[in-house]
């Protein structure tokens, strides 16, 4: 009898701990998903702007502020121009 009981309790608990691991297996690489969305997003927005003037002074901000961005990168913060 309590080899039964002890045999339905370990299969139960198996199962249950192997369904609860299995949502964390379904969630992999999800991060980078999320990062390619947002980098899709920024470029959308990107083209947007340029596409509504490429004399309005937005874009001409924004497309200044990207550069600055990329020509900053690997410079000490508050060294820049």
């Amino acid at each position: 009898m309590y080899r039964a009981i002890g045999f339905a309790h370990a299969t139960v608990h198996h199962t249950l701990q192997r369904a609860h691991r299995m949502p964390a297996a379904r969630e992999e690489g999800q991060g980078t998903v999320e990062y390619i969305g947002l980098i899709l997003l920024l470029a959308g927005v990107m083209v947007a702007v340029v596409k509504a003037g490429h004399d309005s002074s937005i874009a001409s901000t924004v497309v200044k502020k990207v550069q600055d961005s990329i020509d900053g990168v690997g410079q000490a913060p508050g060294s820049g121009r």
